[in-house]
């Protein structure tokens, strides 16, 4: 057997096993992301909500302070944690309220505002929606950080079955044209050519929304990271002071956060205490206008007793990494034309991977037929050899 040979029955061995341990997640993830590309239009049918007020181009917003007051007077939770602007609709925000500030953000409730007369809207309960269920499963399976982490090795172990799946097809294409479909070849060897081809078809974009996806599985860690890292850093000053007994204007620390950061606006405000800032500041982060900057955000700390801007710096590169790999992840940055290209992209990813867990199963059929038929033959030729 020659070196080469003997390299290529490893990356063969390589790609069985990697596939084989990582199908059934990958399975599971494309199954469950399908209806995620969509999820704002399958809530929209399935879910009524209260719309905000039709109002003329160019109404101003509500004072922020004042929705803030009509918000937490109809919370189904007494404290707010973060002021958000809703990314899809321009004419709502959310306010999101927990227990306390000690309390976990991911239990928290979202108070919709109308944006431009600050009046309530609504608090539905969206952890019984179909959309959250597939959510929760795509994330982290119900199992929190370690789900996430879970599934990250199943993402890494995607990759390089990719990678050596590409290794391992490439000799075996040498004597075949490029797409080459074999009608009258046996059933099993027409399904490895739909594996072959859809495969080879799908090489870079699974690797990219493979790749990504291994990201977002650190975003927990990599938030932490910025938590005790860059945000540590901008509030050490600060770190002994006592909390605020009373806060300055929300609308004031908004309009000083943008004044400080021009040609940006702000994406949600984190309230002093919570995960996102310290305990005497207000924390507005900042987006840009475009599809790639507006997701990346960049923090301005606003003293929550002065109204005074202490800090603001660009994220560090591995939250921006995070940020990016979101919408690539997803595929919610071009409107629905790209989310119905993502979705048969996902759909023929799903043919890739259930065809290759056919061919294996076939295999090992083959090989234990096989191996029956030498067990019986063993069985008659042992009493003939004994006379």
């Amino acid at each position: 057997m020659t070196p080469a040979t003997r390299s290529l029955r490893r990356w063969g061995a390589v790609h069985k096993w990697t596939s084989l341990i990582c199908t059934i997640f990958m399975l599971m993830l494309c199954i469950t992301g399908l209806p995620l590309i969509f999820h704002e239009e399958i809530d929209d049918l399935l879910h009524a909500q209260v719309k905000p007020a039709e109002v003329p181009p160019g109404t101003p917003f509500a004072d922020l302070d004042h929705m803030l007051a009509n918000a937490l007077a109809k919370a189904p939770k007494p404290v707010p944690h973060f002021l958000i602007w809703d990314r899809d609709d321009p004419n709502a925000m959310f306010v999101s309220v927990g227990d306390s500030l000690a309390s976990d953000p991911t239990n928290n409730r979202f108070v919709r505002m109308d944006a431009h007369t600050g009046a309530y809207l609504d608090s539905p309960d969206v952890t019984g929606r179909f959309t959250y269920i597939m959510l929760k499963l795509h994330t982290d399976m119900f199992a929190g950080l370690p789900g996430k982490l879970f599934l990250g090795l199943m993402g890494i172990l995607f990759c390089v079955a990719i990678i050596s799946g590409i290794v391992v097809y490439a000799p075996s294409m040498r004597k075949l044209d490029f797409g080459t479909y074999r009608r009258q070849r046996p059933r099993i060897v027409r399904w490895l050519d739909i594996h072959n081809l859809a495969g080879i078809l799908l090489v870079m974009w699974t690797l990219v929304v493979g790749f990504t996806g291994v990201i977002n599985t650190w975003a927990d860690l990599v938030l932490k990271m910025w938590q005790y890292g860059q945000l540590a850093e901008m509030t050490s000053q600060y770190k002994d002071r006592a909390p605020p007994t009373k806060l300055t204007s929300l609308q004031a620390a908004v309009r000083v956060a943008t004044d400080a950061v021009p040609g940006m606006t702000p994406s949600f405000v984190a309230f002093p205490g919570t995960l996102f800032s310290s305990k005497s500041h207000y924390a507005v982060f900042l987006k840009g206008d475009t599809p790639v900057t507006s997701r990346l955000l960049k923090p301005a700390l606003i003293d929550a007793e002065t109204g005074r801007l202490t800090d603001s710096r660009d994220m560090p590169w591995y939250v921006t990494t995070l940020f990016i790999s979101q919408p690539l992840h997803f595929g919610d940055y071009g409107g629905m034309p790209l989310k119905i290209l993502w979705a048969l992209l996902d759909v023929l990813t799903i043919i890739v991977l259930g065809t290759g867990v056919y061919l294996w199963l076939r295999r090992r059929k083959t090989v234990v037929s096989a191996d029956r038929a030498i067990a019986r033959g063993s069985a008659v030729e042992t009493p003939l050899l004994s006379r």
